[in-house]
């Protein structure tokens, strides 16, 4: 029993040692959980006294993480992640398990959606808000659980985890080339373009050896808008894999080269730096990352 009472009694003290390590500032941490800045203090020494381990340098002006509490730090947050996950499946309230999420209209229409038949599968008491932006611009991460962000992984004040990696490749609609003579469509129609990181054309001409015919004569604020129009036989689009793979599948597109030109960006499910993610989150973000 008293080993029981003892490891009971070291839960708020680690919980006091996460708060502090994630935000290295004891006073933020105390107003975290609700407690005094002493409090958080005393409960952190007596974590130290127990495992013989200094896990902070205290200083004048703040305090800085010892390699020991650096090391020490990943495995908490682990078990902390574990806890949450297991009370959640065993006595959370199953009924309204709703998450926010903030994405662009493209993956939410090409990658997300035709993942959700699978999250109701796997994870049947968890539901999705999914409010939709066209432009960077219009990003507001107020009220939501998670951010949908396309770029090269670092967003300042968030964690990211990769969701994919992007290829580019020339796509066109299925029923304007001709089987007998697949190049002769580059004459045939201009070239589609995506405002903003994807407008890639040039990279990929030179990537290629190919020399470019024409600048591109439509241009687009959201990548689904310019898949729309390729589908529809307006021009010869530079698409984003995974984003098109639904598309080549189905037939609608098919490639105009073997050559895919590797981008650093992709889409990342972001959060809150500081953010203690409940059990829905938490389920949602193991379902979902690769």
């Amino acid at each position: 029993m008293a080993d029981k009472q003892q490891i009971l009694s070291y839960l708020p003290w680690v919980r006091s040692f996460e708060a502090a390590a994630r935000r290295m500032n004891f006073t933020e941490a105390a107003r975290e959980l609700g407690l005094s800045q002493a409090a958080v203090s005393q409960q952190i020494g007596l974590l130290e006294s127990s495992l013989g381990e200094k896990l902070f340098v205290r200083q004048r002006r703040g305090v800085t993480i010892t390699p020991a509490g650096a090391a020490f730090l990943p495995h908490v947050q682990s078990a902390f992640r574990a806890l949450t996950l297991s009370t959640g499946e065993l006595f959370g309230d199953k009924a309204n398990q709703r998450i926010v999420i903030l994405s662009p209209i493209s993956f939410a229409a090409l990658w997300l959606s035709p993942k959700l038949p699978e999250l109701s599968r796997d994870l049947p008491n968890i539901s999705c808000d999914i409010k939709t932006i066209h432009l960077p611009v219009d990003y507001d991460p107020k009220n939501t659980d998670f951010d949908i962000r396309f770029g090269g992984g670092y967003f300042p004040g968030r964690k990211a985890h990769r969701l994919t990696d992007e290829r580019l490749v020339p796509v066109v609609a299925a029923h304007a080339v001709d089987p007998s003579d697949p190049e002769k469509v580059w004459q045939q129609l201009p070239l589609l373009a995506v405002t903003g990181p994807r407008e890639m054309w040039a990279a990929w001409f030179d990537t290629a050896g190919r020399q470019i015919a024409a600048p591109p004569v439509h241009r687009f604020d959201s990548f689904i808008a310019a898949l729309a129009a390729a589908e529809a036989g307006a021009g010869i689009l530079l698409g984003s894999r995974p984003l098109i793979d639904g598309a080549l599948k189905s037939g609608a597109l098919v490639t105009l080269s073997k050559i895919e030109l590797a981008s650093e960006n992709g889409h990342f499910i972001t959060y809150e730096m500081d953010a203690i993610l409940d059990y829905a989150s938490l389920a949602f973000l193991d379902w979902l990352k690769p």
